[in-house]
């Protein structure tokens, strides 16, 4: 793909589509309306996306590009399994 913005896109949609944070902002829609909380889904994400594109930035000056990746999958299976066993 040439553009890093429609990796970027597609990937976080596809990640984000059916988890929690979509669920909650179905729920706060049901009682607050669909304007409300899409704007706070929107507020909300864009804030804890910019501390994670931040500390990515300073992490990737640091690091080597595939030690980040690494680890990175490394902690997503962790996780997961974490998760799997009820401890997460």
């Amino acid at each position: 793909m040439d553009s890093p913005l429609l990796l970027v896109l597609i990937t976080t949609f596809l990640a984000e589509f059916g988890d929690k944070t979509q669920l909650t902002t179905i729920t706060f829609a049901s009682k607050y309306g669909w304007k409300t909380a899409f704007l706070g889904a929107i507020l909300g994400l864009a804030a804890v996306n910019l501390i994670g594109a931040l500390i990515g930035q300073e992490i990737g000056n640091l690091l080597p590009h595939s030690l980040v990746k690494r680890c990175a999958g490394v902690l997503f299976i962790v996780f997961g399994v974490l998760m799997l066993m009820g401890r997460l």
